[in-house]
């Protein structure tokens, strides 16, 4: 008896969750299919992402007219 009760409790509180956090059913098909291209969509997207080569970071150094020009800048700053 206890056990039908905890497992009624559970599924109560799963349905209250699912209502709060916006997480909804449905059975029409266009809802599913527009649902399951955009998951296509977002996992086309993430194997894009991880197989593109990063690009590799780029450290220039100032130049000495650059340090210049920032030293002023920061003495009219200050």
């Amino acid at each position: 008896m206890s056990l039908a009760i905890l497992v009624s409790l559970s599924a109560v509180t799963g349905a209250a969750y699912a209502q709060d956090s916006g997480v909804t059913m449905s059975t029409d098909p266009a809802k599913a299919a527009d649902v399951e291209q955009r998951a296509q969509d977002l996992q086309n997207r993430q194997q894009a992402m991880d197989s593109a080569p990063a690009a590799p970071a780029q450290h220039h150094k100032m130049s000495p007219h650059h340090k210049k020009k920032a030293a002023k800048a920061d003495a009219a700053s200050s």
